[in-house]
């Protein structure tokens, strides 16, 4: 019999998805690929049952003859392996960001005479509430909470783009692109400090209490499904710390990153221009300590950022400080630098690397921006967080367009460089 070959990407397996085994069966024996959680986690979305279940729905269905891994959003391995026929499909990837996919596929088949098969991909009521119901769960506090130590495990690095609103949210949700054949996203949503406060239109002193910025976390949260990183300054008085812990953790919060300062809070970025207090080493480490107490579940990350680089401390001062907070119960360690070399970085990276093999690491190129994720992975990185360009793109761009309209008394010259109102719509869902 020649064979015919599928891939699933799914929680839940519905008519659409028989639709296709159903006409897979009619030209010979259907071989199904599963993709693994972390081809999932790039191309698609988080999962929301185990591999191992989603392999067993799969050998479920009757007309299924063979049911096997598929280790990558492309299809090279398997059809190497295969060499199916048939390759069959929704007609859904014959456009957007999966049609590389597409394209991927019809290259290795003609190779030897495969074909594609598009079948029509099923649009129904049915369908869409059950799709919806993944999205919903995945939005959920207990699921979206844990999301962020699972994808520490999974992904060689964990990529996280800071957001201040729903529909910044919405960018950072939907947002895939192809590159060299290759489909990609963001793994992770930043809330940062310093754009919160500048989409208000405040200094980063923490001037916006708490309450405002758990608004900007209910905003994000009501249209998301990614794991959020909450920037949490200095964590504010000990006291008060362990309140703001209990409440990320509710919200479903994945991690807090707190930095070792005190007083009030400068930005980083401008160093010893400014007068700044870095905290000792045992004041924040109780504070570190007290928070973790406080947490409720296993799930939640309390991430030490330390400031002895930003600071000229030294690299021992922040390698001491590193070793101290893990101590003190720090899931991970973030290291600052506002250098425009990573060389600083990198170096504290290899040697916390020689001796805590274990503890995430976390940084944030915003300076020394030449650097890959693939150098960073190197240096034993596991999350890199792009902490304000989203916030530093849009302000020229609004600034631009205000200072023209005033400038012609019409729009009509900057509507060539304006998103069309349809096209931001789209990225809204509606229930």
């Amino acid at each position: 019999m020649k064979k015919v070959y599928t891939c699933f990407c799914t929680d839940v397996i519905h008519e659409g998805h028989l639709n296709i085994i159903c006409e897979a069966a009619k030209y010979g024996k259907v071989i199904v690929g599963v993709l693994s959680d972390e081809a999932m986690i790039r191309f698609n979305r988080f999962p929301t049952v185990s591999f191992e279940e989603r392999m067993e729905m799969a050998r479920g269905i009757r007309e299924v003859s063979q049911v096997v891994v598929q280790n990558d959003v492309m299809y090279n391995k398997v059809i190497r392996e295969l060499r199916p026929d048939y390759v069959i499909h929704g007609d859904n990837w014959l456009e957007g960001p999966m049609r590389a996919i597409r394209d991927n596929v019809t290259s290795l088949l003609t190779t030897y005479g495969g074909q594609i098969i598009d079948v029509p991909y099923t649009y129904n009521e049915r369908v869409k509430i059950l799709e919806d119901r993944i999205k919903a769960k995945l939005a959920m506090p207990e699921y979206r909470r844990k999301r962020l130590r699972q994808l520490i495990g999974i992904r060689p690095i964990v990529k996280a783009i800071e957001v201040h609103s729903g529909i910044t949210g919405l960018i950072a949700e939907k947002t895939i692109v192809e590159h060299q054949g290759e489909l990609d996203q963001f793994d992770a949503m930043w809330i940062s400090s310093l754009c919160d406060s500048t989409a208000k239109g405040k200094p980063d002193i923490e001037l916006v209490d708490m309450t405002s910025r758990f608004r900007t976390i209910d905003d994000v949260t009501e249209v998301t499904t990614k794991p959020i990183i909450f920037d949490g300054d200095t964590g504010g008085q000990t006291e008060h710390f362990v309140y703001t812990v209990r409440t990320l953790e509710k919200m479903g919060v994945s991690a807090v990153i707190i930095e070792d300062k005190t007083g009030l809070k400068k930005n980083s970025l401008f160093g010893t221009e400014v007068e700044q207090t870095q905290d000792s080493i045992q004041g924040f480490s109780g504070k570190i300590a007290a928070g973790k107490r406080a947490q409720l579940t296993d799930d939640f990350m309390i991430i030490a950022r330390i400031e002895s680089l930003i600071l000229e401390r030294g690299m021992e001062d922040a390698l001491n400080r590193a070793r101290a907070f893990v101590e003190a119960g720090a899931d991970g360690i973030m290291i600052h630098s506002r250098k425009k070399s990573p060389a600083e970085i990198l170096e504290f990276c290899d040697r916390f690397r020689q001796e805590d093999k274990g503890t995430p690491l976390v940084v944030v190129p915003s300076s020394f921006n030449s650097i890959t994720e693939a150098e960073l992975t190197d240096h034993g990185v596991n999350v890199v967080i792009y902490a304000n360009q989203l916030t530093r793109s849009a302000f020229p761009a609004m600034q631009k367009t205000a200072e023209d309209i005033l400038r012609y008394h019409r729009a009509q010259e900057v509507d060539s460089r304006l998103l069309p109102i349809k096209d931001i719509i789209t990225l809204i869902n509606e229930i």
